[in-house]
């Protein structure tokens, strides 16, 4: 186990004598300055990932957790190390294998005989950006410790609950494609997850840039080997945090977000639909697009964009749709352009 460390209401006139006050012209100014860091930083060693870096960052502001899946080789790891990196704060990296057990996740009480007493000593997961690598190699239970810790922001031990540092995102990654040893994640475990990301190969002149920059680095470079610094600190993520928290969602967007929900679980081609947590999970979403975006309201365009993200993980295609070769992001795409938009 690797354990390394708002389009309102109409504007009234104001009356002659009132005196308006001035509105401020940057009202999302942190979040978006500190995305351009970021963005600037991570570009360093990853190319062509500024959109999937983008959503990481989104879900974090958001205060939630990414699965990160695709092939092997596209640079998931990487991109969570290099995003870790960036954000500053502690990270630790679990490897799942089918031998992992939950203690190795969470951590254990140990017995010191000098002292005579259990003292707890905590696993890999109390660091604030944890990547969990190949999460569906290792069996329920141990992919189940996690949920406690994604939910609470704590793990139980004993009896005894232990608070997680914060800010805490949990980045998993997993390969759709090799199904030999690995395990299907459990659906509550799967509502846990902000976002599913699909990191894709890369369109080839991306990767001829790609294979230009990379051949040139030292075989297994970490990124602050590589040059990539720490340009946040933990204390000016939970700052953007209360920023996203202000975000102001339009009257008329929860009906539209209940409209295409509503749409998830009558339609043929689903044999489960969104749930309402994955609705309040999306608008959180949204207010974190909004923010990244410089306005201090969520747009329809902001709940269009987070849409596939936040659902194609908590849906489950009927199984005459899977035979067909039909995709969870096929489905949500026709919803999106059958519903009507808010104007």
């Amino acid at each position: 186990m690797d354990t390394t460390q708002p389009e309102g209401d109409e504007p009234r006139e104001l009356e002659r004598d009132a005196t308006p006050v001035p509105a401020d012209p940057e009202p999302a100014g942190p979040v978006v300055e500190l995305a351009q860091r970021v963005t600037r930083e991570t570009g360093r060693v990853l190319v062509g990932l500024e959109g999937e870096v983008r959503a990481c960052l989104a879900a974090a502001l958001a205060g939630g957790h990414v699965l990160l899946e695709g092939p092997p080789g596209v640079a998931k790891t990487l991109l969570v190390r290099t995003l870790a990196a960036t954000l500053g704060g502690s990270y630790s990296r679990i490897q799942f294998t089918p031998d992992l057990m939950p203690a190795d996740v969470t951590g254990t009480s140990v017995f010191h005989p000098g002292q005579g007493e259990f003292r707890f000593q905590p696993g890999p997961v109390f660091a604030q950006f944890l990547l969990c690598d190949e999460i569906n190699r290792a069996p329920a239970k141990t992919q189940s410790a996690l949920l406690e810790a994604m939910q609470e922001g704590a793990v139980t031990i004993d009896g005894e609950a232990h608070a997680l540092p914060q800010p805490f995102s949990v980045f998993a990654t997993m390969n759709p494609i090799e199904h030999e040893g690995t395990y299907p994640l459990p659906e509550a475990q799967l509502d846990r997850f902000l976002f599913k990301i699909v990191v894709d190969y890369p369109d080839p002149e991306v990767e001829a840039r790609l294979l230009v920059e990379a051949h040139q680095r030292a075989p297994g470079a970490s990124p602050r080997e590589l040059g990539v610094s720490a340009v946040a600190s933990p204390e000016e993520i939970v700052a953007c945090r209360a920023v996203v928290d202000a975000v102001v969602v339009r009257e008329d967007l929860p009906g539209y977000v209940v409209r295409l929900f509503h749409e998830t679980r009558r339609s043929p081609s689903l044999a489960l639909g969104a749930s309402p947590r994955a609705g309040v999970m999306l608008l959180r979403a949204a207010k974190a697009f909004a923010a990244l975006a410089g306005r201090d309201y969520v747009t329809p365009d902001d709940v269009k964009d987070v849409f596939v993200p936040c659902l194609q993980h908590r849906i489950a295609l009927d199984p005459a749709e899977e035979i067909e070769g039909v995709l969870p992001v096929d489905v949500l795409t026709r919803i999106l352009d059958a519903v009507e938009v808010p104007r």
